[in-house]
């Protein structure tokens, strides 16, 4: 997708996802229990080929699969999916920040609200979405920042640790596109 080779924060590099950060640090985090517990991906064990064939799903379903690194250090710390629906111009985000030494600065909300105001900038996209458990403080408070509305709430959607737990849907509408 045009426009989204790269994206610049004042503490981040989001740039498309490369073999270069296929690595075994990057694996640890995907089966680390506490790192993914909140995400889908907790129900998976993940190797290096699980991880390439993934990425080669994402692109070739037009969708982005875009790795955050540190600026400062150029460390890969988490990564990003969006979920493209091109017909009803909605993109659907999706982040984690797996380097567990770069939690609690604010990275997460900043990545985000990047990736939110990227994806409204080209301009193709009428609405940008994203989910997450209610359980999930962190991420809630990261799509509100991003200037996220609560859209919808699916009363005991998911399990977590055996228990039903609802998922909030937030969204934000594009009112610089002309429909």
């Amino acid at each position: 997708m045009d426009g989204f080779a790269y994206i610049e924060t004042e503490r981040l590099n989001i740039v498309p996802f490369q073999e270069v950060h296929l690595t075994e640090r990057y694996l640890g985090w995907l089966n680390d229990p506490d790192v993914v517990k909140f995400s889908e991906q907790r129900h998976r064990r993940h190797t290096l080929e699980s991880c390439r064939t993934y990425c080669l799903a994402m692109g070739s379903l037009g969708n982005l699969f875009m790795a955050i690194c540190d600026k400062r250090t150029g460390v890969h710390i988490g990564n990003s999916t969006v979920s493209i629906d091109s017909n009803n111009q909605i993109a659907d985000i999706q982040i984690l920040i797996g380097d567990r030494s770069f939690w609690g600065r604010g990275l997460g909300a900043e990545a985000f609200s990047a990736l939110v105001e990227a994806l409204l900038e080209i301009g193709c996209f009428r609405k940008i979405t994203a989910g997450t458990l209610a359980e999930n403080e962190a991420m809630l408070k990261t799509i509100k920042k991003a200037g996220m509305v609560i859209e919808c709430i699916r009363k005991d959607h998911y399990l977590l640790n055996g228990k039903p737990v609802d998922v909030v849907y937030g969204a934000k509408w594009n009112d610089r596109t002309a429909l």
